[in-house]
């Protein structure tokens, strides 16, 4: 039976709002929480970009349910030992709820060291090393390594997770499916696409966990929630590879400008039509995933909560 969690957006929100959200999601009966992992936000408009590690620790302090980042990237930003190492530490404190969703990363957030961005066949390679090298971490075993990639040396987390932390690898196509089938614990792709999920069951992904999100905008005034979405989140309509290439906030206004409202009144489930909200999470459930992260975009986190809580939740579980 899939499970419904609430996402949370660090490039929207400050810290104490998203901690604010989560104890909303458990009050209205969500599962889960989803969290994002950025350095930058997509544009200026939306305004933060906490640390997520920080705000995981407070979340293991606010609420009782099982956190995943969507996504983390472990290779370029972040060394994949240091990656380890927060998640072991996420996981301690939430009990071991805790499953670090990782992908091949966006030069908006790993170009600020000032690294080359790589192809995606590169950054796939360094993906699947950093996945090793992180499962080895989880061991609590002293660890060295020298790959392609990463060289790690005598490195060992003596605050380890009592399991190994669950790695859900992203993608949003055959050969990161086949990937993510081949080396993840699970699957996490944001369109709900039953082809997508039988590639990564095809590539190795038999039996292990798919997990997806979706962004709405519930609003009593359905053209006002338009706006906001085209105001805030036009990147998620941006095509191909867009999303992975553009380096700057400031790159994503400009590619922006060319999403129309139209296109968001098309794509984006706004307003407060009860069947509407159902059926676009609905979808993720018959397309075979277990888990799906709603996020509310917009200020009117309030009445989200409540709605979800009274109408949607009540009517997706019957």
């Amino acid at each position: 039976m899939t499970e419904y969690g609430y996402f949370l957006s660090c490039e929207e929100f400050t810290p104490a709002e998203l901690v604010d959200q989560a104890r909303r999601a458990q009050q209205a009966g969500f599962t889960r929480l989803a969290i994002s992992d950025h350095f930058h936000p997509w544009n200026d408009a939306q305004g933060n970009s906490a640390f997520v590690w920080s705000v995981i620790g407070a979340l293991s302090q606010a609420v009782d349910l099982p956190v995943t980042t969507l996504v983390t990237c472990p290779t370029m930003r972040l060394h994949p030992a240091v990656t380890a190492q927060a998640a072991a530490t996420s996981s301690v404190l939430l009990e071991g709820r805790f499953a670090l969703g990782v992908g091949t990363g966006e030069a908006l957030n790993e170009h600020v060291h000032g690294d080359r961005w790589p192809s995606f066949e590169e950054r796939g390679e360094m993906l699947e090393e950093a996945i090793g090298v992180m499962r080895e971490l989880f061991t609590g075993q002293q660890t060295s390594h020298r790959g392609r990639h990463y060289t790690v040396d005598n490195a060992r987390l003596y605050t380890a997770p009592e399991a190994p932390v669950p790695i859900l690898v992203s993608g949003f196509g055959p050969k990161a499916a086949e990937l993510a089938g081949r080396v993840g614990d699970g699957f996490v792709t944001m369109t709900p696409d039953a082809d997508m999920v039988a590639a990564f069951r095809d590539g190795g992904g038999a039996g292990k966990k798919v997990v997806g999100g979706v962004k709405v905008c519930w609003s009593s005034n359905r053209e006002k929630a338009v706006d906001v979405v085209h105001q805030l989140w036009p990147s998620e309509l941006l095509p191909g590879e867009l999303a992975q290439v553009l380096p700057t906030p400031a790159h994503f206004e400009q590619a922006g400008k060319l999403v129309t409202r139209d296109m968001v009144a098309d794509a984006v489930t706004c307003g407060d039509e009860v069947e509407g909200h159902v059926d676009t999470v609905r979808a993720y459930a018959r397309a075979g995933f277990d888990e799906v992260y709603v996020g509310q975009i917009g200020p009117d986190q309030e009445v989200f909560f409540d709605a979800y809580r009274e109408l949607v939740l009540p009517a997706l579980r019957r």
